[in-house]
């Protein structure tokens, strides 16, 4: 192999992983617009103002868990986050507490289990698998003993206009929820692609030991990336709170398999060192478009689990191919 072709790969493999993501969603939209039903209504400006809507969830969690697959770490606690934030917050506007303290606290405690997190991951040299699926089970359980073991039904406030459609029969006005999404997305773009801790999280997930030899403070950097992934969490579980309009401790069971699915569907590497905040946007997308096309073809829920998990075992194994082609 010549060094002129060796040179080439990266190329290609960046090409790849930069386009991979819109062909992926452009074949899953013509795939659902092949029936004549779904296409009628598929294309309405109300399915798409309500697939951007059922977005906003996964792409706020998506943004939080590129961080941390990019710096070759897992959360399996996401869903389980989500719950526990938005019961927090529904439980603060019922015992009287203003819109804003109500959205600082849910986002607060999403962002102190992100810290815990960190904290055990990296002080202990422990596997992110593990203690995240630990503290899925204690997040679900808190939010559960928080709630009384059922559904907390917080009072109208500004927090439900966050998810609301607006005019439900046009596609503009988007909801704010969409607007408050892509502004965070752009600003982690740049973040990550502009920064030195965007770096230092690249430079983790492809090889930590010799991120440590570079100088760089890897377990606090693991904290704060924990952390930070964790405001992320909060959001989302505000956005949830806000769609339903009540803190339920049931809620967003298997959220964090849609995320992460998002995350490597989007290009992102398990392994760590690889990945994009437009991919996982992307791929956020594909998951939504995914769940509304189902339901247009109405499938029943089952065919619809069937097919998620499907998505995730085919990009977990696109990602082990890329893997190996760059190995190559």
């Amino acid at each position: 192999m010549n060094r002129a072709t060796r040179s080439r790969r990266p190329n290609v493999g960046r090409l790849l992983n930069a386009v991979g993501p819109v062909f992926g969603l452009a074949l899953v939209i013509v795939l659902f617009s092949l029936s004549p039903t779904v296409r009628s209504h598929f294309f309405t400006g109300l399915n798409c103002k309500i697939i951007l809507l059922q977005t906003v969830i996964v792409a706020i969690g998506s943004l939080g868990m590129t961080m941390i697959i990019v710096s070759g770490g897992i959360d399996l606690s996401v869903g389980s986050v989500v719950a526990l934030s938005g019961v927090v917050g529904a439980t603060s506007l019922v015992n009287g507490f203003t819109p804003a303290t109500a959205m600082l606290l849910t986002i607060a405690v999403a962002c102190g289990v992100g810290f815990i997190n960190g904290l055990i991951i990296a002080g202990f040299r422990m596997m992110p698998f593990i203690v995240t699926l630990g503290m899925m089970g204690v997040a679900r359980g808190t939010a559960k003993w928080l709630a009384g073991n059922q559904t907390v039904n917080a009072p109208k406030s500004s927090i439900n206009q966050l998810m609301d459609l607006l005019d439900p029969l046009h596609f503009f006005p988007l909801p704010l929820g969409v607007w408050i999404t892509l502004a965070l997305a752009v600003i982690m773009a740049i973040v990550m692609q502009r920064t030195i801790f965007g770096r230092y999280i690249f430079a983790i997930g492809s090889n930590e030991s010799t991120a440590r030899l570079c100088g760089i403070r890897v377990g606090p950097m693991k904290v704060a990336i924990y952390t930070l992934s964790g405001l992320f969490f909060g959001l989302a579980g505000l956005m949830q709170m806000s769609r339903l309009a009540v803190g339920d401790p049931t809620v967003a069971n298997g959220l964090e398999l849609d995320i992460i699915a998002a995350v490597v569907i989007g290009g992102a590497s398990l392994s760590g060192g690889t990945g994009s905040i437009s991919g996982s946007i992307i791929g956020a997308l594909i998951m939504a478009v995914l769940r509304s096309g189902s339901q247009q073809m109405n499938w029943p829920n089952y065919i619809q689990e069937i097919i998620i998990g499907g998505v995730i075992i085919l990009a977990v194994g696109l990602d082990k191919f890329r893997q190996r082609k760059a190995a190559a």
